[in-house]
């Protein structure tokens, strides 16, 4: 099955995104699409433990279940490092399936084919 691979730079400053990027990044992963989000710029922080946390709109999902049912699912997440850097992120407390990768391991990752999606 075709992979799918998400870019999300924007972070809790605007949670109908974040929660948008989620659904697609749920749905795909429990679809069982191999699914990789790659997180850059503020989205870089939802990498951290209790970070994401917030709730969109009324009638939106909770972003924390969102997450579990990710994680749940498989899908996985490659975080700038130069965001990590920039924002003085630990690698240590990330959540399941977080680590720092930049944009040559994204590449490589999607190398034999994706559906893409940016937010």
């Amino acid at each position: 099955m075709n992979r799918a691979a998400i870019s999300l730079s924007t972070g809790l400053e605007d949670p109908e995104k974040v929660t948008v990027a989620f659904l697609f990044a749920v749905a795909a992963a429990e679809s069982g699409r191999p699914t990789k989000i790659f997180l850059a710029k503020e989205a870089s922080r939802l990498a951290v433990d209790g970070v994401a946390t917030a709730v969109a709109c009324d009638g939106c999902p909770p972003l924390a279940d969102l997450v579990a049912r990710y994680a749940a699912a498989g899908g996985t997440y490659l975080v700038c490092p130069i965001c990590v850097n920039a924002k003085n992120l630990d690698p240590d407390t990330f959540i399941e399936g977080a680590t720092p990768g930049g944009t040559v391991p994204f590449w490589e990752w999607i190398d034999d084919g994706a559906t893409t999606f940016s937010f």
